[in-house]
């Protein structure tokens, strides 16, 4: 027989909350910090050719720049989540944004690849900032202004990623490749800053203690998960570290799942969780990961290919990044009308639209390659249906968790994009480093290589459709009450 039990009432906080005045500020800052930590995913790309050379390392050893910010920001996003619930959800914001200018100056000090994984490893753990500061906006913002904020919040994540690129090869490109992360360190300072003068702290916490067994189990489970998806190619998909890496993680994250079925005060409410609501969303959640790195994979590769391959359209890193940046602003743009369809049709259509637009995206571009400004009209026509989804995944999330789990709940919806994106890069990598072609003394990724990673995302888009299908259609309004929340929780526990 179960030994847990509902969740515990929040606990209310004295003397905090926003007036009405201040919570245009409390969104921008929020959202500032949304696009500040995921910067952090695209910083080094433009230098991760010179990576080997920058930090007398071997190719191999130098992609763990890359790997150590994933696994960091997957295992950091429900366990700082939950702290959130329990302990206030503004200062585990502000503890994130300490640790992402910590790993910045780490990273701004190093010449050697061992700070420099240190570094990257408190960045990741920043990427707890964007499920944490869509809870603080559920907590504190009024009805009529949720969906449009959080919508732009859970966008932040993509915005970041399709802006930083042009901007980190820019200053790449003109300057030393320290400045990136002193560049890094000083947006991070800024938002801490405007997070402590303008961000109040949450009123809603829900008391108890931190599941240590369950935080320990999950951080086991998801490195050995993640680390054998993204260094699988390097070591061979077939060899005993990677199936052993695989085993382990099922044999783990099985284990972990019994122990939160029983522990009184779980880290992820599976039972939450599992309600189908929940359990479809963070399921797209996974496939819209999927689909959208599968573009910031593929697309800088074909622009910057020679010309002489007859398919590559010869770009600079920079103008390969410039070429990006609309795509980033159109996700912004979407937000907003995001939050008007789900207040008219439900978030269901919402999500819904944003496959259906994501899918005709990587349509298009298995044709449209030719030229750059065809590959900046089929991101664009990504970007915007991610931009869709994006908005509308918190409300589906929050409209079916009680008050008190907001930020678990958000935490584990971003680590399933998380788990989405580390699928994407490892697929991407395989058939880019399988279908090539040869021009002289040059081997390089094929036209076809690319034209199969944009059908495979228009694939995993209608995936994403096929799952937003079985989703509830009945309307649920994003600011489910407390009380009720809980008593639906108890009702599915007994």
């Amino acid at each position: 027989m179960s030994a847990s039990s509902s969740p515990s009432p929040p606990v209310p906080v004295e003397g905090v909350g926003p007036s009405h005045s201040r919570s245009g500020a409390v969104v921008w800052v929020l959202a500032l910090g949304g696009i500040t930590v995921s910067l952090m995913q695209t910083l080094i790309i433009p230098i991760v050719p010179e990576l080997p050379k920058l930090l007398n390392s071997s190719p191999s050893d130098a992609t763990w720049a890359i790997t150590a910010t994933l696994l960091a920001g997957a295992v950091a996003n429900p366990v700082v989540g939950r702290l959130g619930d329990m302990y206030g959800k503004r200062r585990m914001l502000l503890l994130s944004l300490v640790l992402l200018i910590v790993g910045s100056v780490i990273g701004a000090l190093s010449d050697t690849l061992v700070p420099m994984i240190v570094g990257r490893t408190f960045q990741g753990v920043s990427m707890a900032v964007i499920p944490l500061g869509i809870s603080i906006m559920r907590d504190e913002l009024p009805p009529e202004r949720l969906g449009s904020a959080t919508a732009l919040m859970s966008a932040s994540l993509g915005v970041g990623g399709a802006l930083g690129l042009p901007t980190a090869a820019f200053i790449a490109e003109k300057a030393d490749w320290h400045v990136l992360f002193w560049t890094a360190a000083v947006l991070g300072g800024v938002v801490a800053a405007l997070v402590v003068t303008l961000v109040p702290e949450s009123a809603v916490r829900s008391g108890g203690r931190f599941d240590v067994v369950g935080g320990v189990g999950m951080s086991i489970g998801l490195v050995c998960l993640l680390l054998a998806i993204s260094k699988g190619a390097d070591w061979g998909w077939g060899s005993g570290t990677t199936t052993g890496l695989f085993a382990t993680a099922v044999v783990v994250l099985l284990v972990w799942g019994w122990w939160e079925l029983r522990t009184v005060r779980p880290l992820v409410d599976l039972r939450t969780s599992a309600r189908r609501q929940v359990l479809l969303t963070n399921l797209a959640s996974v496939v819209f990961g999927f689909a959208m790195f599968a573009m910031s994979l593929a697309v800088p590769q074909l622009l910057q290919l020679p010309t002489s391959t007859g398919y590559g359209l010869g770009q600079t890193v920079l103008a390969a990044g410039l070429a990006l940046g609309p795509s980033g602003l159109v996700m912004m743009a979407t937000a907003p009308l995001s939050a008007r369809i789900s207040a008219a049709a439900g978030p269901k259509i919402t999500l819904m639209l944003g496959a259906l637009i994501v899918a005709a995206g990587y349509g298009l571009g298995v044709v449209m390659m030719a030229a750059v400004w065809q590959v900046v009209v089929v991101c664009c026509v990504i970007s915007a249906g991610v931009g869709f989804a994006y908005g509308a995944m918190p409300a589906l999330i929050m409209g079916a968790v009680p008050l008190s789990e907001t930020a678990a709940a958000n935490s584990l919806n971003s680590l399933m994009r998380s788990i989405g994106t580390s699928a994407s890069s490892a697929v991407a990598g395989v058939v880019l480093a399988h279908m090539t072609t040869s021009f002289g003394s040059l081997t390089v990724p094929s036209h076809n290589g690319f034209r199969v990673i944009m059908g495979i995302g228009s694939a995993a888009s209608l995936a994403a459709l096929l799952l937003a299908a079985f989703l509830p259609g009945r309307r649920v309004p994003a600011d489910v009450g407390v009380p009720a929340a809980a008593n639906e929780a108890a009702g599915a526990r007994s």
